[in-house]
């Protein structure tokens, strides 16, 4: 992915209006743990945000192509979000226009 598609992906995380959820997914916010107030969990928001800080941050990505809807491009990033939980698995799908599609974000079966 270039930089500018990077950045206008970032932006849409950011935007209500071009951010979306799509299926299927595994969409769980509220079962996380947030990284900064312990025995706080994030909000639908509070997921974008994140995953938009993440890639701004340059977090590696790995770019996939996804078997359904077949052919669409996705990002996967695993992310340490606490010392003392699972990896947080985050797919977003990319849609028309850079349009930000959550698919994933739940913790990881690995570590």
């Amino acid at each position: 992915m270039n930089s500018e598609a990077l950045k206008q992906l970032i932006a849409s995380c950011r935007r209500k209006d071009r951010r979306t959820l799509g299926f299927p997914r595994d969409w769980n916010p509220s079962r996380i743990r947030h990284p900064e107030i312990r025995d706080f969990y994030f909000t639908e928001a509070g997921a974008w945000e994140f995953i938009a800080d993440q890639l701004q941050a340059n977090h590696p990505f790995t770019e996939i192509v996804l078997d359904n809807p077949a052919g669409a491009l996705a990002l996967v990033m695993e992310v340490k979000v606490t010392p003392d939980d699972p990896l947080l698995y985050i797919k977003l799908q990319i849609g028309k226009g850079n349009m930000a599609i959550g698919r994933s974000f739940h913790y990881s079966d690995r570590y």
